[in-house]
């Protein structure tokens, strides 16, 4: 697999309009997606995601920076052959059959009829549309024209997936039977780039989250570091008369409080050392609690802190 980035976003600045009227979408922002990663690009509605993405593909020119994927400047034809795409909105014409959807784009990307009709109804099936491929479009709900969209994305087995908005229309059902996908793609190795307002998808995707708000990177973290700051552990404790606060409980100040001593922390390897140590030297453990915060709402502490609403 090669070290070098699948997309690459240098200083990044994107506007629409012109002179004084001129909005800024995109502001100075830089990142990088390696081969074999899933990153998930998240934010609220309006952070500027969409627009980032339209110019990963080439559709949107950016007022400064650049932007390169697989090498190449975005928008070539080198760049967008290896890659499966899937808009935000996808619209598709109302009197087409799925499978004549599919062996349209599969075509584009130069397979052949004999190789269209050996992959389009097993990609169904896994996209949850099993039987469907001779069914009009005009009668597929927003959820089954996501599924489709994703089966036009992968049919190619490109080397990298970028979703805008990934399980937009989706019901849990569909959400899940998406993370199955994508899951198996993942561990295929292919290279997968998507944009979210849902924290709760990171989870169990995604190897590395880049959060955005009002067109600026505001963290960019893997998950399990972005993870840690949300769980905090606390023990109460009491000490031998003359004992010192072990090293692995005083480097995260301990609080006292009478007899007893207080102390959160984070991390769980860190607890669980911190526990072992309180019993080696003798202490009472009087009462452990935890508390988890949500990925929203750590989300949303963020970007308060930026000064900006979420």
């Amino acid at each position: 697999m090669s070290n070098l980035p699948v997309i690459e976003v240098e200083n990044l600045v994107v506007e629409y309009g012109r002179g004084s009227t001129a909005t800024r979408a995109v502001d100075g922002i830089s990142f990088k997606v390696m081969p074999g990663e899933c990153v998930g690009f998240i934010g609220a509605n309006g952070a500027g995601k969409s627009t980032t993405i339209k110019t990963l593909l080439g559709f949107i020119f950016p007022r400064q920076g650049q932007v390169r994927v697989f090498g190449s400047p975005a928008g070539t034809v080198e760049s967008r052959q290896r890659i499966g795409y899937l808009p935000e909105v996808a619209l598709y014409y109302p009197f087409m059959k799925a499978r004549e959807l599919l062996e349209l784009y599969g075509g584009l990307q130069g397979l052949g009829r004999a190789e269209l009709k050996r992959r389009i109804p097993p990609l169904l099936e896994e996209v949850g549309l099993a039987g469907r491929g001779e069914t009009l479009l005009k009668n597929f709900s927003k959820g089954m024209q996501q599924r489709l969209g994703i089966a036009q994305a992968i049919i190619a087995e490109p080397e990298a997936l970028i979703f805008d908005e990934l399980s937009s229309g989706l019901d849990p059902v569909g959400k899940f039977d998406l993370r199955q996908v994508l899951l198996k793609l993942k561990q295929a190795g292919r290279t997968i780039f998507f944009s979210s307002h849902e924290l709760t998808e990171v989870e169990s995707l995604c190897d590395r989250v880049i959060m955005i708000h009002k067109g600026r990177i505001v963290t960019e973290a893997t998950v399990q570091e972005l993870m840690k700051p949300l769980n905090e552990f606390q023990v109460v404790f009491q000490l031998p008369d003359g004992s010192p606060v072990p090293d692995s409980i005083s480097r995260h100040k301990p609080e006292r409080d009478g007899s007893n001593w207080r102390a959160s922390i984070r991390d769980t390897a860190e607890y669980a050392a911190a526990v072992a140590d309180l019993s080696q030297c003798g202490a009472r453990i009087v009462s452990t609690s935890s508390n988890s915060r949500s990925l929203e709402d750590y989300f949303i502490s963020l970007v308060r802190g930026t000064g900006g609403n979420a």
